[in-house]
């Protein structure tokens, strides 16, 4: 197992299906303040759906077409990171997060999506990393920014919510405009 430190109290970590009841116990601290921002299918409610939710990444990191990392803060899951999708027949894949609210303002996400970069672009060979996320999830937006990811476009009304249609933003950042900024 290995561990990518995220600062003097942090790492980064592979996250997978036999650590599902902390994983549930961090939704669980998160679930309020994601639940807006992330698929319904990612927010589990229970063990059994908690080890579905790792055991679908898991399933992707052995087709090489995902991934789910976490980052503890004090040895507590606080959140993480990962691929939704990895195709290196195409050259691009798409990235995402989630942190619980007493985690935040640290950089977390920012550090853990660097390092997640960097391996997609330097060690697998990405072109494309993209971020989507909902227009109004300002936090998110942020992030995007800081990490360097350029605003591609926003697809009008393309998701449902309980609240009616929601615009998604499609943010990227290309492997020359990663390589121009480290």
């Amino acid at each position: 197992m290995f561990a990518v430190p995220l600062g003097p109290d942090a790492e980064l970590r592979p996250l997978q299906p036999w650590q599902a009841a902390e994983f549930l116990a961090n939704l669980d601290r998160a679930r309020d303040h994601i639940a807006p921002w992330v698929g319904a299918s990612f927010v589990a409610t229970d063990i059994a759906s908690a080890t579905a939710v790792l055991q679908g990444y898991a399933d992707r990191t052995a087709r090489d077409d995902g991934g789910i990392w976490g980052i503890w803060l004090d040895d507590v899951l606080v959140g993480g990171v990962m691929f939704v999708s990895f195709s290196t027949a195409t050259g691009s894949c798409e990235a995402g997060c989630w942190l619980e609210p007493g985690a935040q303002g640290r950089g977390l996400i920012v550090q853990a999506m660097q390092v997640l970069l960097a391996w997609a672009f330097e060690e697998r060979g990405m072109n494309r990393v993209e971020w989507r996320t909902d227009a109004a999830n300002v936090r998110s937006i942020a992030t995007a920014r800081r990490l360097g990811l350029s605003l591609d476009g926003t697809l009008r009304q393309a998701l449902r919510s309980p609240d009616g249609a929601v615009d998604l933003e499609v943010w990227s950042i290309l492997a020359q405009e990663w390589n121009a900024r480290t």
